[in-house]
């Protein structure tokens, strides 16, 4: 193995030009599919941050009494599975929007142009069938003007992390078709560049295993080293966009932008090799190089 690399190595620096060549196109066509996957994983964090939200708007009907309001939130507390019922007055719901906001409209409406509301926080592990069952009959108390659960928001995001997903597939084999053809083009060139030294090769004995090794470490080399500069470049992308980023709107999504988890990382740099290898190996098998 050590003999493979060494020769590997010794031929790659021969052509070191067409080598570089093929890497950067790869890694042009790696860093479109892992600035997919990165889109995705920070959408599926948001999903599952929302979708354990685990908490409820129970907005009031505008004339409600303080009486009327306090037998409702004191029944909503015994409730089984809430943790907190919370009040918000329209004063504290206009101060709420108009801090987290800089709109000047926004700021300009009256305190009654909002309205009162409990929010209601569950239990983590409350299911959201049962946070359903609950909204729905309090949808149906009179004092009670309408109920948000933000289901729907979290079904929203699904929605858009399948369609993510379905896209992110359509790349990998549209990058998968790239790679195929940068390095089968590559070893293509570097086996006619190399074809007097496969000639005496064979002529002294060399069995075709020991021709072809090396042709199968570059390719593979070829597949790693471009995604692994591609990781590198989204990595620098990441850092100016996460400076730019809003803190006010990460604390309105519940989540800060994240980098790629380690695990695709590596599966796309050892994905990368070895369909390298795997188009090296076709490409030297069409040319009766086995």
């Amino acid at each position: 193995m050590t003999r493979t690399t060494t020769r590997a190595w010794r031929n790659g620096k021969a052509d070191w030009k067409m080598h570089l060549l093929s890497i950067f196109s790869l890694a042009v066509a790696f860093v479109c599919l892992a600035s997919a996957l990165l889109v995705v994983s920070n959408l599926d964090r948001v999903r599952q941050r929302w979708s354990r939200v685990g908490r409820t708007t129970v907005y009031l009907r505008e004339g409600a009494d303080a009486a009327q309001v306090q037998q409702l939130r004191d029944a909503i507390n015994r409730t089984s599975g809430v943790r907190t019922v919370r009040y918000v007055s329209p004063d504290d719901a206009r101060r709420e929007l108009v801090s987290e906001s800089s709109d000047g409209a926004l700021a300009a409406l009256p305190a009654q142009a909002f309205s009162a509301s409990l929010e209601v926080d569950f239990r983590d592990d409350l299911p959201d069938a049962e946070v359903g069952a609950i909204a729905g009959k309090l949808k149906g108390i009179p004092v009670v003007d309408g109920v948000e659960t933000y289901a729907r928001w979290s079904e929203r995001l699904g929605r858009l992390l399948d369609g993510g997903m379905a896209a992110s597939l359509l790349l990998s084999l549209v990058v998968s078709g790239a790679v195929v053809s940068v390095v089968a083009s590559t070893m293509r060139m570097a086996l006619e560049r190399r074809r007097v030294e496969v000639e005496v090769l064979r002529l002294v004995g060399a069995t075709n295993h020991y021709v072809r090794a090396p042709f199968l470490v570059e390719g593979a080399a070829q597949g790693g080293l471009g995604a692994t500069a591609a990781v590198a470049l989204l990595a620098v992308l990441y850092g100016i966009v996460r400076g730019r980023f809003d803190g006010e709107l990460a604390a309105l999504l519940g989540v800060e932008l994240a980098f790629l988890p380690w695990h695709l990382i590596l599966s796309m740099i050892l994905g990368g090799a070895l369909l390298g290898a795997l188009s090296s190996a076709f490409s030297l098998r069409r040319l009766s190089v086995a």
